[in-house]
């Protein structure tokens, strides 16, 4: 596919703990301890790791690198320490480019633990969340940080509940068909430049770009914006990408699908996506289309396949035809005459 092509993948190199508060701060309320210059500190792994062992004294397979949580377990382990081992064990611990620590469950270290922390300029934060709750949000949140990502060029649009991102030449309508979607009450996430990330397996999320947003772009109109025209309901920030329509010019000597029992995929930063080939023609009802391939799709979802069961159905007529050996089509019409 030549929109292959064009994609451009990117993973981010690190996050900044500045960032990573702000952010963390707004989503899960998290806390800022002690003011230091550790903001600038980067983040460069997306796990999280919990310190037990390497306060206990074995730093073999110490993670520094990574987000530092103390719950329960680390905090009580450190007051079952005398002063002196305390403080030693703290003073190994911060010999490390550690980039930020987290504490759970409301906890705020002693003074002594705060002072090595600005003395070493790592920042230090508390969450109200236990121990277990918070690592779930923390790793969600740098999952999404540092999932690979990709930029695309299409139109994207979630129809009857289904992810549909259209794509194809500059120019063969993609933004059209998005705005006919929106007006027969389906939602617009993106226009123009569609960023698709890799959420899990199997999951390819896709979204907009902070300039463009719900805005389209139609050649001899110039740039809508959907959500002041059609309302907060005509628009989603983000949505699962689960079919590909390649728009394509039609070409009377290429061989189209007439069946659909050969399924095609596209793979998008390594996730198979089902992809339908559509050729457009003068008179081609296309959005009418896109939406009974959105509905098609909900229904191999649930288990239906319309290709399989006219296969099906075509195996049983045949083998009923051998069995009989009657060439009538159809046997009886009944008394309906119209």
């Amino acid at each position: 596919m030549n929109f292959l092509n064009n994609i451009q993948e990117f993973t981010k190199e690190y996050i900044e703990v500045g960032e990573f508060y702000e952010n963390c701060r707004c989503l899960f309320g998290l806390e800022l301890i002690a003011e230091n210059d550790g903001f600038s500190k980067k983040i460069r792994e997306g796990s999280i790791h919990r310190p037990g062992l390497a306060l206990a004294g074995f730093l073999d397979l110490f993670t520094y690198n990574r987000v530092q949580i103390f719950g329960n377990t680390e905090i009580k382990f450190l007051h079952s320490l005398p002063d002196e081992k305390r403080i030693q064990s703290l003073k190994k611990f911060f010999e490390y480019d550690i980039p930020c620590i987290v504490f759970s469950n409301d906890h705020t270290p002693n003074e002594k633990f705060i002072d090595f922390a600005r003395e070493r300029k790592v920042s230090i934060f508390k969450s109200k969340h236990a121990t277990t709750k918070l690592i779930y949000f923390l790793s969600d949140f740098l999952d999404d940080q540092f999932a690979p990502q990709c930029s695309i060029h299409g139109s994207f649009v979630d129809v009857y509940g289904v992810g549909l991102l259209f794509v194809g030449i500059s120019g063969i309508g993609k933004s059209e068909i998005a705005l006919d979607l929106v007006e027969r009450g389906h939602r617009l996430v993106a226009d123009d430049l569609i960023i698709a990330t890799r959420k899990g397996e199997g999951v390819l999320m896709g979204t907009g770009s902070k300039i463009m947003k719900h805005f389209l772009e139609i050649r001899g109109l110039g740039l809508l914006n959907v959500e002041k025209i059609f309302g907060i309901r005509a628009i989603r920030y983000q949505k699962r990408i689960e079919v590909v329509v390649v728009l394509e010019v039609w070409d009377e000597n290429k061989d189209y699908t007439r069946t659909g029992l050969d399924k095609q995929t596209i793979n998008i930063l390594g996730i198979e996506l089902p992809m339908v080939i559509l050729p457009i023609l003068p008179g081609k009802n296309v959005t009418v289309i896109a939406e009974v391939i959105a509905l098609n799709y909900l229904l191999k979802h649930y288990g239906y396949d319309a290709a399989e069961d006219m296969q099906e159905r075509i195996k049983q007529q045949i083998q009923e035809k051998t069995e009989k050996r009657d060439k009538r089509i159809v046997s009886y019409f009944e008394h309906d005459f119209e």
